[in-house]
């Protein structure tokens, strides 16, 4: 990739306020709307409040059933990594990347996510 070509590529993902923390529930998911490069996106934040890493976006759209739920799962613990199991076929898909752990060809989008003082923001 050019170095033009990069800049144009960082230059058209933005950070974005999708949030407060007061709108996340603990241990669980919400949706969110997100502009990106490509379009807009629906995107499943999960909180775990006293982990290392608290904030996690991955897609909301789950694979599987072709339906926006990936925010309405669970969110539980397998072989020591966070992940969530979709709430319509219950496929596991790690916070940390989005990859899901019953069929190693599907993976989640994944975005970079942060507190920024009680605000909640994520890289488009």
């Amino acid at each position: 990739m050019t170095a033009t070509a990069m800049k144009k590529e960082m230059d058209t993902m933005a950070w974005q306020k999708v949030c407060t923390k007061v709108d996340l529930v603990e241990f669980s998911g919400v949706a969110a709307w997100l502009e990106t490069a490509d379009g807009p996106a629906q995107v499943a934040i999960f909180y775990l409040p006293g982990q290392g890493n608290e904030l996690f976006a991955l897609d909301h759209h789950d694979p599987f059933s072709n339906a926006n739920v990936i925010a309405r799962g669970i969110v539980g613990d397998l072989k020591g990594a966070a992940v969530v199991a979709s709430p319509i076929y219950k496929q596991h898909f790690r916070l940390e990347d989005g990859q899901c752990l019953e069929d190693e060809d599907v993976k989640l989008r994944t975005w970079k996510i942060e507190f920024k003082g009680d605000e909640v923001w994520v890289e488009g």
